[in-house]
């Protein structure tokens, strides 16, 4: 069994609770019983709950951006492009469903944090975006479409089954841990990226 080190069994702890009873709802007490720490090491590590808090948001959107950027830096079109940064992304969601969960569930309650996170990271993945978007219309593999509009199709697809888990499991029987899931939820996104972003066979031929 793998050995973990206090400042990962807190993280763990908490995540599990943000989860379960939200960010409020939740004490240091109660992250620290879970964890089987003492409350000083969450002090002594994040600097108390919000120190916490914003520590699991930067580990998350800096592993995030992580897979964006090498993605991004490759020399491929921008068909293949989005799609294996589609393929990074709903990898790493799946292999950090609980926290994915909580981070995307945060982020859409206003708060300083939040501010900071779409002024930094969220623009950052907007730019990318943007980016390919733009040169698949250039290069005339995309069709001409609102590049704001297709990303929210896009931001859509890749955060839905994750902040609407329980739907998932509850009423589709649809299960997050499964590798068939992973599988056959980036079919699906592809095929989207082929029929709806992408220019077809037939509208290519009429193209001058």
């Amino acid at each position: 069994m793998k050995e973990i080190s206090t400042r990962e069994a807190i993280v763990e702890a908490a995540i599990s609770l943000f989860n379960q009873k939200g960010y409020h709802g939740t004490s240091i007490r109660d992250i620290a019983g879970l964890a089987n720490v003492n409350t000083a090491n969450i002090s002594y590590y994040f600097n108390g709950k919000q120190g916490l808090l914003e520590y699991c948001y930067m580990n998350f959107f800096e592993n995030y951006l992580e897979q964006l950027e090498h993605v991004f830096i490759q020399s491929v079109s921008p068909r293949e492009k989005l799609k294996k940064m589609v393929n990074c992304i709903i990898t790493y969601q799946c292999s950090n469903p609980q926290l994915t969960r909580f981070i995307l569930r945060e982020v859409t309650i206003d708060s300083q944090v939040v501010r900071e996170i779409m002024s930094t990271y969220y623009v950052k993945e907007r730019y990318i975006f943007t980016q390919i978007f733009e040169k698949g219309i250039e290069r005339k593999e995309f069709r001409k479409q609102s590049i704001s509009y297709s990303i929210i199709q896009l931001k859509g697809l890749l955060s839905m089954p994750f902040i609407h888990s329980f739907y998932l499991t509850e009423v589709l029987h649809v299960f997050l841990n499964e590798e068939y899931f992973k599988r056959k939820y980036l079919e699906e996104i592809h095929l989207w990226i082929d029929d709806v972003v992408c220019l077809n066979e037939k509208e290519l031929s009429i193209i001058p």
